[in-house]
């Protein structure tokens, strides 16, 4: 990335558990975008095990599971290395998340409490600005209009937003359903309305997944249906990386360089022809 580049606001959108193929054939709205050459889309593989806690720390910190340790599921508890949130904080930029409570485990307060979770606002916290939610069928549509009132009541230079809605139905009904295409094109809806805001406003939008899903129900496997994810780049910012192949393990270093984070030490993209 060219070295004065100015930093921007980035808003970062992990749609949990969206397979590659149902996004390029159910995401019409951001597909529209890429047919128009305002969006790039590339194919990532995401890292082993394809669950979604684990690819929550490996997305969000560049680093594989078997080295930041969140290995399973069941692994409740802090975040032991840096992460976008932390290298964000450290440069005194303002952060935001509308997510699963799992991710409010990995940054902010753990174990999480729904009482007193649910809403978070704490200047030393990791995640500044929180709504968290604990239930995979809370409606997308919800879930962006916390984060749209997260970021217009605090205005963040690092908006993390969590829809579970399509993982949720890929588990009760699998790759192949209606019911799992029906989950893409719905949220796709959604984030039509907001692209129409946030874009004209200069935000750096990034939209990808943790995980793909099988025709069995499930994931975690290393099958081409449950590993093979989306990664669409929405903003100016992003036109370094035209004619290069990024890969789940860069995202964290692509959202740093764009937030202007230039001492995060994470991985990015090899140029053609460079070492």
């Amino acid at each position: 990335m060219p070295e004065n580049t100015p930093s921007e606001k980035v808003i970062l959108i992990i749609l949990d558990g969206l397979n590659y193929e149902v996004a390029r054939d159910c995401l019409g709205n951001l597909m529209a975008y890429v047919e128009l050459f305002k969006a790039r889309l590339f194919k990532l593989r995401c890292e082993l095990p394809s669950l979604s806690r684990p690819m929550y720390e490996t997305i969000i910190t560049g680093t594989r599971p078997i080295d930041h340790g969140v290995v399973h599921n069941d692994i409740i508890r802090n975040s032991r290395i840096e992460s976008i949130f932390s290298l964000a904080r450290s440069q005194k930029l303002t952060t935001a998340a509308a997510a699963f409570h799992w991710v409010s485990e990995l940054y902010n307060d753990c174990p999480f409490e729904m009482m007193e979770g649910r809403y978070q606002n704490d200047p030393e916290q990791l995640i500044q600005h929180g709504i968290f939610y604990w239930q995979e069928q809370y409606p997308d549509s919800h879930l962006f209009a916390d984060a749209e009132h997260l970021r217009v009541n605090n205005d963040p230079d690092f908006l993390l937003i969590h829809p579970m809605n399509i993982d949720h139905a890929g588990h009760r009904s699998g790759l192949l359903s209606a019911d799992y295409h029906l989950a893409a094109k719905t949220v796709d809806t959604v984030l039509a309305e907001y692209m129409q805001k946030w874009l004209p406003l200069g935000y750096q939008i990034l939209v990808t997944s943790d995980h793909g899903m099988n025709a069995e129900c499930n994931h975690g496997g290393t099958t081409r249906e449950e590993r093979e994810v989306p990664l669409f780049l929405l903003g100016d910012s992003f036109s370094w990386l035209d004619d290069l192949q990024p890969e789940q393990l860069h995202i964290c270093g692509i959202v740093c360089e764009t937030l202007g984070i230039r001492d995060h030490g994470k991985l990015l993209p090899s140029r053609p022809g460079l070492a």
